[in-house]
């Protein structure tokens, strides 16, 4: 490791399984494919698959990234975070811990913000000074990239967040979950992996498949609602929902994966086809990547044409239908269903895309460039 090397601090939710948010898994697969810097990650415990040159500091007592694991991050970073050149924060920004974080690192050290989405909802214009302070910003889209510059900022660059792509490839059906969830052979699988209470597609797409099982003909083609369940809103949907199917007679239609805690490749392989026809990500990442893992598995995505998807959902790559609209659900479900061989293109397509500009492998390089540029190493 050259004496010039710097010092690099992941400042985190604690690092450590089960790997179910988003920001966890970015910043523990970045931190992997980071082979020429020395770089410090937060964890709960002990990680494994990471190189040599990256340290693990345990400074959380639970996986639960609650008010006292805060506190404790706070109390480290206040007492160690001198000893480091770089400090890369990987987690949602707000005015309150911005505020914090700027008043307790280092201040000659350098600072990145890796920013997954942009609050437009919660903050106008004038108030992202408050919420993006960093001497460096690197927003996950394009989208929120021209956003940031807009306003006034000169110090955004764009980098996607990467996909494991030997984690997320095309496989067999698991003959296990098969098995487990009664799928036969002549069934056609149809999987939402979104959230059961957010995202405003819950209802929008049990209309649709309501609609698709009116007519008899329909009944091999099954939901498998790929939604984890988060907390009480996600039991009360996932309760309402089910109760709606089971009163319309086609609850032996549906599949709900909410306790499966395996590799979601195994699911996205499953289904025939994944749909994401979400009504607002507000609250969310810029980039699902629960929509653009399935096109490591060569799967066609139907996703709604929210403006933030545009870049990286396209007809090109994937089926886009107007947003909140159960008759264009089930019409796309339908019209793949029916054109299967038609829509392969689709599929080669989105493996393409993602291998182009998702690979984990490569985000790592352009972030690992990102801290030579800023240390002239």
């Amino acid at each position: 490791m050259s004496k010039l090397q710097k010092k690099i601090l992941y400042v985190t939710r604690p690092l450590q399984a089960p790997w179910d948010e988003a920001s966890k898994v970015f910043a523990y697969d970045l931190a992997r494919n980071m082979h020429d810097h020395d770089v410090t990650i937060m964890t709960h415990g002990k990680v494994e698959h990471v190189p040599e040159n990256v340290t693990q500091k345990s400074i959380y007592t639970s996986n639960s990234f609650t008010l006292w694991q805060r506190f404790r991050m706070l109390c480290w970073l206040i007492t160690h975070a001198k000893q480091f050149d770089t400090i890369h924060l990987l987690f949602t920004p707000t005015k309150f811990n911005s505020f914090i974080l700027r008043h307790i690192l280092p201040k000659d050290a350098h600072i990145i913000q890796t920013i997954a989405t942009i609050r437009t909802d919660l903050y106008r214009s004038g108030e992202y000074k408050k919420v993006f302070f960093g001497d460096t910003l690197v927003t996950y889209s394009l989208y929120a990239q021209k956003i940031l510059t807009q306003s006034g900022f000169d110090n955004v660059t764009q980098i996607y967040p990467g996909v494991d792509l030997e984690k997320y490839h095309p496989t067999d059906r698991d003959a296990e979950l098969v098995e487990q969830w009664d799928i036969k052979l002549n069934d056609f699988v149809v999987a939402y992996p979104g959230e059961f209470a957010r995202l405003g597609a819950t209802d929008v797409i049990v209309d649709a498949f309501l609609e698709l099982w009116s007519d008899p003909a329909n009944a091999h083609i099954k939901y498998l609602c790929a939604c984890r369940i988060k907390g009480p809103a996600d039991e009360s949907k996932k309760s309402e929902i089910r109760e709606r199917i089971r009163a319309a007679g086609h609850l032996d239609k549906v599949i709900f994966s909410d306790t499966f805690a395996g590799n979601m490749n195994r699911v996205y392989n499953l289904a025939d086809l994944i749909i994401f026809p979400v009504v607002s990500m507000k609250g969310k990442f810029d980039v699902p990547l629960a929509m653009v893992e399935p096109y490591a598995c060569k799967k066609v995505v139907v996703a709604s044409d929210l403006p933030i998807f545009k870049e990286f959902s396209t007809d090109d790559i994937n089926v886009v239908i107007p947003r909140n609209s159960s008759a264009h659900i089930s019409q796309a479900i339908l019209s793949i269903y029916q054109n299967r061989t038609t829509h392969v293109r689709r599929g080669e397509e989105a493996y393409n895309f993602i291998h182009r500009h998702f690979d984990i492998k490569e985000i790592g390089s352009r972030y690992g460039e990102l801290y030579r540029h800023i240390h002239n190493i």
